[in-house]
């Protein structure tokens, strides 16, 4: 069967959702697609990490995003002007089974720490859930020597009803390679 370019990662996305239902119960796939901006000096040699927010409180969180699920291969080169890298892995649902809210994260180690991000997509699945995709626009300099001047870019779409659980946090699950 020939697949069009542009059906690729649909195709993808497709074959997660549907892997995601030979896992253990409790374990969610997390997919996340995560596009470098085209800036000058816009990648990054950095440790990316990610943590997962849902609604209740609940957090998954990646401590190094690229050891943990890089689904480029070993050669390749992660965070890199222009790219759009696919990180895919394993890990503890949370409550609500979904997400909304995402805080991506540098070390700010390597010799080209700054890093520019247009957007991250992530695709949580899991047995008798479904497949869920959530889209969080970043467009942001995550450095300490470029406005915002922050190694950290936070993205929110919980009702504002649930920041007090959220920020109290109920239950994190830490993720590691």
């Amino acid at each position: 069967i020939l697949v069009p370019a542009s059906a690729k990662p649909l195709l993808l996305l497709a074959l997660l959702c549907v892997s995601a239902y030979t896992t253990i119960a409790d374990n969610c796939v997390y997919t996340f697609f995560i596009k470098t901006g085209t800036r000058i000096s816009g990648g990054t040699n950095s440790v990316i990490s990610a943590t997962l927010f849902d609604s209740t409180g609940d957090s998954v969180q990646i401590s190094d995003i690229e050891t943990w699920g890089g689904l480029m291969g070993t050669d390749y080169d992660y965070f890199e002007r222009g790219n759009v890298d696919i990180f895919s892995g394993l890990g503890t649902c949370t409550s609500a089974g979904t997400i909304c809210a995402l805080n991506l994260t540098s070390d700010g180690s390597g010799s080209h720490p700054g890093w520019y991000v247009n957007y991250a997509e992530v695709t949580i699945t899991g047995a008798n859930l479904g497949c869920t995709n959530v889209d969080f626009e970043i467009e942001q300099w995550i450095a300490d020597d470029a406005y915002p001047y922050e190694l950290y870019a936070y993205r929110d779409s919980c009702s504002s009803s649930s920041s007090a659980v959220r920020s109290h946090g109920k239950r994190t699950s830490v993720l590691d390679a």
